[in-house]
């Protein structure tokens, strides 16, 4: 008997540690795909090949963020239909026949077609994913199953950094067509998640609010200690009879009074993570470098210690993430990212044209990314997944992470854009006042949510809810 008691922790644990290396590979993948066109728009860009201008730049760039905005509400209500496993396995055919798509475009047309296709994608996996680690973890273990996901996105980005500084530096030298082989890469990972998800098992939670309670306690007896699975399975169910007002998620149970304030907090910490600016380094960091004085071969060799630092201040993240609340969390990480942002806008203006300015400028996008990716993001994913109600966590999720694509998709279109019409130091001092704005919100709004189970937390906005209606009634 002992024996036995000693080996099922390491049981469950193992089960855990499986559900997410696997189920992060979405996250792998959402990170390759939006990291590798920072390299490969150069080569793209040539008159030999696609021939960009600043314009289609931008529409290659940021058709994957549109797509990535609608598959995020479309991907979280067929998540809440149909599941979150079958759903991430349909997304790993997605994003393998997309990225081969993009590999073989013959003109900036056909690429922007598979790149909306593959954004369908990456926004579909940027909302199932966190939900369905959120679903399936301990309290005591949320932070660190969901921020795992976090870590696969900037790892997926490095990654890209670093085949684009190999395969620019050694065949695209005499081959510009090595943008494809960049592109292509993407496709494995896509491979690797199909066949991983067949033999993961779907949120025991998303069983539950179907009915199916006995497949709900048989996933948490593999993922749970023994003692924990029923009575977890008793408090969703008890949660879901308090659901009774929601039946089969839709639009309108966002009008719930309740449900509308976590929408708008929601939406404030999706258009938080994008206003500092983050994906404006993370997509067009070699032009940034350029910009500022490097080579196009050295800039690519830059951008890999941009992607390092992501890796990890990630790692930073999920271990502060155990130690602080989330709220002190974020706006710490917001503190450091105005400031590197507002560091970059007046050095560009000193330092205009010497020699020390790009090095002054990786140094600065470095500390920017290590703040970003070390307290904001991961913060921004965790919140998103814990503060949906069960029944409208797919469907709220969805509509919350499209306000945070449609933001990424408008400074993607935008910013080659703002930085050949302003210049690298106006652009900059623009992401610094949106900073402020962004530490302001978080101060006055955002509630803290470290240490409260999903049940919780529902619990709280329900009451907050139901407390405000009783105050306006009274008044």
């Amino acid at each position: 008997m002992s024996n036995q008691a000693i080996e099922k922790p390491r049981d469950y644990k193992k089960a855990l540690k499986r559900i997410t290396v696997i189920s992060t590979f979405g996250g792998l993948l959402f990170g390759y795909d939006t990291g590798v066109i920072n390299g490969a728009l150069p080569f793209m860009a040539k008159p030999d090949q696609l021939n960009l201008t600043p314009a289609t730049e931008g529409l290659v760039t940021s058709s994957l963020l549109f797509g990535a905005a609608l598959g995020s509400v479309f991907g979280g209500r067929l998540s809440d239909r149909f599941g979150r496993r079958k759903m991430i396995l349909n997304l790993a055919l997605l994003f393998f026949i997309a990225a081969i798509g993009c590999t073989l475009s013959p003109t900036a047309g056909v690429m922007i077609v598979f790149r909306f296709l593959l954004g369908l994608a990456v926004g579909a996996a940027s909302v199932m994913v966190p939900a369905f680690l959120a679903e399936m973890s301990p309290v005591e273990l949320r932070g660190r199953m969901v921020t795992q996901n976090e870590l696969m996105i900037v790892s997926g980005q490095l990654l890209a950094f670093v085949f684009n500084a190999i395969l620019g530096n050694t065949i695209g030298e005499g081959a510009s067509h090595v943008w494809r082989y960049m592109l292509m890469i993407a496709s494995l990972p896509a491979v690797v998640l199909w066949f991983g998800m067949m033999a993961v098992p779907e949120s025991p939670r998303w069983l539950a609010s179907k009915g199916r309670l006995g497949d709900a306690l048989r996933v948490l007896n593999e993922i749970r200690e023994a003692n924990r699975a029923e009575s977890e399975l008793k408090v969703i169910r008890d949660n879901i009879d308090q659901d009774s007002e929601i039946q089969q998620a839709t639009f309108g149970d966002l009008n719930v009074p309740w449900v509308r304030r976590i929408i708008a907090l929601g939406i404030g910490i999706a258009i938080v993570q994008q206003i500092t600016g983050v994906n404006s380094i993370m997509y067009y960091g070699t032009q940034i470098l350029q910009k500022s004085g490097f080579s196009t071969n050295a800039a690519l060799i830059g951008n890999i210690a941009n992607g390092a630092i992501s890796v990890l201040a990630t790692f930073v993240g999920i271990w502060l993430l155990g130690k602080i609340g989330r709220r002190p969390m974020l706006i710490l990480g917001l503190v450091g990212t105005t400031s590197a942002l507002a560091l970059i806008g007046l050095f560009s203006l000193v330092l205009g044209g010497s020699s020390a300015l790009p090095f002054v400028v990786l140094t600065l996008t470095i500390t920017f990314l290590a703040f970003q990716q070390g307290a904001i993001s991961p913060v921004t994913w965790l919140m998103l997944s814990e503060i949906f109600p069960l029944k409208l966590r797919g469907l709220g999720m969805g509509v919350t992470v499209f306000c945070l694509w449609i933001t990424n998709f408008l400074i993607g279109l935008s910013f080659p854009v703002l930085l050949s019409a302003v210049g690298l130091s106006t652009t900059f001092f623009i992401f610094a006042v949106f900073g402020i704005a962004a530490i302001t919100f978080v101060n006055k709004f955002l509630p803290e949510t470290k240490g409260k189970s999903l049940e919780q937390l529902e619990s709280y906005f329900r009451n907050y809810g139901q407390e405000s209606e009783k105050q306006a009634s009274n008044q």
